[in-house]
């Protein structure tokens, strides 16, 4: 099972619900590994005693001109549709931070004079301790695209824990990194905050994940501020409380300290039984 844990804004608890989750998972005897895909700054490490065992640099495919060959002809800029590549007089030039990687001018090239070369972008991490194992990608600064990285580290994810049950920690919003981790997930957990701005951005995150035919349920992070707004968008849409976290100052007070929070705070233990048991009902 892929359960992909989102929400529409930053700072609503998504590392601290998913690294507290994959460590009591595994605690109970599950086979569970943990992927950080908030590349642009992932953070799960911190959270999780665990040692790093392999590293792997991530590349991106990019043309090259080779002028041996080409005739100019223009058939590279015309089907790339991201403008990512300029037929000039006398030159091809290419623009990597355009490129999608998606070969088309490499491809339909008739004299093959664009051939496609690795770029390196990021790199993917993976964490092991003596109970569970966590894989994070890491972009490298500058790199103005992370869904390439994101899509690598799932695949690394993939390959390497075939049948492990995958927990995705993803980027916050709704744009597409958000939607590269979560389109092949089995579900999408949101976690939000009982308040307005909460709301705004946990209808903002439903109606992407509606585009992506994608089942969800909500968390309520720190219940007991704000309003009773986000229950009643979840009710008249018919969306899944999965649970609620009370608001507690001990809490945040351990995520400050990169402390795990679980094995210390009775009711947080038990809104994680509640995830859990949700989990287990998923068909």
């Amino acid at each position: 099972m892929k359960i992909t844990i989102a929400s529409g804004k930053g700072g609503t608890g998504k590392t601290t619900v998913s690294s507290n989750l994959t460590s009591y998972l595994a605690s109970l005897g599950k086979k569970v590994v943990l992927a950080d895909l908030d590349v642009e700054e992932p953070n799960s490490a911190l959270f999780l005693n665990a040692e790093l065992v392999n590293s792997k640099v991530s590349n991106k495919m990019i043309p090259k001109w080779d002028a041996t060959d080409c005739t100019l002809c223009g058939k590279c800029e015309e089907v790339c549709n991201f403008n990512a590549i300029l037929h000039l007089p006398e030159e091809i030039r290419v623009f990597p931070e355009l490129c999608h990687s998606c070969y088309a001018c490499s491809e339909l090239c008739p004299t093959n004079s664009l051939p496609m070369t690795p770029s390196p972008i990021g790199i993917i991490n993976e964490y092991r301790n003596e109970l569970f194992s966590m894989v994070e990608g890491r972009l490298d600064l500058g790199q103005e695209m992370s869904i390439p990285l994101i899509a690598q580290t799932i695949e690394y994810v993939d390959e390497k824990f075939p049948d492990y049950m995958k927990i995705y920690d993803a980027p916050p919003g709704t744009s597409c990194p958000v939607i590269e981790s979560s389109r092949y997930s089995d579900f999408v957990i949101l976690i939000t905050e009982a308040t307005p701005f909460g709301l705004n951005d946990l209808t903002l995150a439903v109606e992407t994940m509606k585009v992506l035919n994608q089942k969800v349920g909500v968390i309520i992070n720190r219940y007991g501020i704000g309003d009773d707004g986000v229950e009643r968008y979840c009710q008249d849409e018919n969306i899944p409380i999965i649970t609620k976290i009370k608001n507690d100052k001990e809490v945040a007070k351990l995520y400050s300290n990169g402390e795990l929070i679980y094995n210390k705070i009775e009711h947080f233990k038990d809104s994680l039984d509640d995830i859990i048991a949700f989990i287990g009902g998923l068909k």
